[in-house]
């Protein structure tokens, strides 16, 4: 919706600029890009894209890339428990109860419950040296939760190992909010797209026009992971959250004359 919602704030800007244009070059750019000269103005963005698509015989197409740096503001952890019993309920058994303290204590240090996930349940038998019989079964239970206020991701690890997690993954820093970020890259993309375009008709020898067809690439950025050990000063831990880049890609079609 947000990435939408920024191509079609820019489509709406490129019908005003059109609009506004009286030059003599704007009905021709209008009909060599497969409109009407007096309908290329405000014209709806899925007909001006299948529009362009059908003349790109007629027009000059380019990818155009931009992006814009964000802090991350949020973290996901990961935090297991390991068991082992003599059979398969035994040790699913004690690995729930050992689950049930770690939420508890993840509760308790302020993780909304909707913001906890059960990401793996597994258990498996473990045989002798000589592979022939099952001595025992080891079960583990891995939940996940998402810290919004880095400034308390120390001191919930500490929770959590405190009680009773022996696996703790972590973090997977993300930006909770993007879209005046992902705004500004849409515009950066663009940009770069009618420069690029700009030089292939400079050598060409022909005049650039309007925009006829508007492709939205997809957004991403770098996440960072770590790992962390088990530490009985897991509360020492420091997150820093660094930058990451909120990017756009625009496969921009301009007339041509």
């Amino acid at each position: 919706m947000r990435r939408a919602l920024a191509l079609a704030a820019l489509l709406a800007a490129l019908a005003v600029a059109a609009a506004g244009c009286g030059s003599d070059g704007s009905e021709a750019d209008a009909v060599a890009g497969g409109l009407e000269p007096d309908a290329a103005a405000g014209f709806p963005a899925e007909a001006l894209g299948a529009a362009g698509a059908g003349a790109s015989q007629a027009g000059i197409t380019v990818v155009g890339t931009g992006s814009a740096s964000a802090t991350p503001d949020t973290a996901e952890w990961s935090f297991g428990v390991h068991t082992t019993d003599a059979t398969a309920s035994a040790a699913l058994g004690s690995n729930s109860k050992a689950m049930e303290r770690i939420v508890a204590a993840l509760r308790k240090a302020g993780i909304p419950r909707d913001d906890l996930q059960t990401e793996q349940v597994s258990v498996y038998p473990r045989v002798s040296n000589d592979g022939r019989s099952i001595v025992g079964y080891d079960a583990s239970n891995t939940v996940s939760a998402t810290i919004r206020d880095l400034d308390e991701a120390g001191r919930i690890v500490d929770a959590a190992v405190a009680a009773g997690a022996n696996e703790v993954y972590g973090p997977s820093l993300t930006v909770s909010d993007t879209d005046a970020q992902y705004r500004a890259a849409v515009e950066e993309a663009f940009a770069d797209a009618r420069r690029r375009a700009e030089a292939i008709a400079g050598n060409a020898g022909v005049t650039l026009g309007a925009p006829v067809a508007i492709v939205e690439g997809t957004e991403g950025g770098a996440l960072p992971y770590a790992e962390v050990l088990r530490d009985e000063a897991a509360a020492d831990v420091g997150i820093e959250p660094g930058k990451q880049d909120v990017a756009a890609s625009l496969t921009v079609t301009f007339a041509i004359s």
